[in-house]
């Protein structure tokens, strides 16, 4: 099947309310424009500088997500077009978000990645960390970031159980934070669930999901 198709017949299987970020790294730009032309206007990214360059060069209606993990050096790179910031996982990086948004006259969304794998390579927070900066005064300042909600990435693994388990403490923090409101920060986004596991996150309450493979191909 073409780009377009795989995408229309996953499309085809979600609900209205559901996003799909394509994950789009690695492939170039007529495979992006592909999927556009069918109508998908969210892409993924892992790479700043990738990003960067497809970003000058595509239409200008497009939602870039950084889904990668982000060194605090290269954000002033993507300050000025990114859409959504998926894997902030330290209040370092959240302070040189909003430094370099102030610098652009923005308000950047970002997710709050937790740690929810059994792998020790996956980055995130975990719960104490995730409260002591929700609690912090210096958190409460930062006018240009606006945390929309959470992200999380399951372990690699075949074991269903395991996967789900994950999945539904992930939904069990974000659930917990659906009274938390402040000027900079609302609850309403949870990103779980990738090619090999969205079905199951869709069925434990994710909100967004990042598809590559399932659409592109394999890299």
């Amino acid at each position: 099947m073409s780009i377009a198709e795989n995408l229309l017949s996953i499309k085809n299987t979600l609900a209205e309310q559901l996003t799909l970020v394509a994950v789009s790294k690695t492939k170039p730009i007529p495979d992006l424009m592909e999927a556009y032309d069918a109508g998908q206007r969210i892409f993924g990214e892992n790479k700043i500088q990738e990003m960067t360059e497809k970003w000058e060069q595509m239409p200008k209606d497009i939602q870039w997500h950084m889904i990668g993990h982000v060194q605090t050096n290269k954000v002033k790179f993507m300050a000025e077009f990114v859409s959504l910031i998926h894997g902030v996982d330290s209040f370092k990086l959240l302070n040189e978000i909003n430094k370099q948004a102030l610098k652009n006259n923005r308000i950047i969304d970002c997710l709050l990645q937790m740690h929810i794998a059994e792998e020790e390579t996956k980055f995130g927070l975990d719960e104490d960390e995730l409260h002591a900066i929700l609690a912090s005064p210096e958190f409460a300042e930062m006018k240009n970031i606006r945390i929309t909600g959470l992200m999380g990435m399951a372990t690699f693994t075949e074991n269903q159980d395991q996967i789900k388990k994950e999945f539904l403490y992930l939904k069990s923090i974000f659930d917990k934070l659906q009274s938390h409101h402040s000027e900079n920060c609302q609850f309403s986004t949870l990103s779980m669930g990738m090619s090999g596991d969205y079905k199951l996150a869709i069925e434990c309450g994710s909100t967004m999901i990042r598809i590559g493979s399932s659409i592109f191909g394999g890299r």
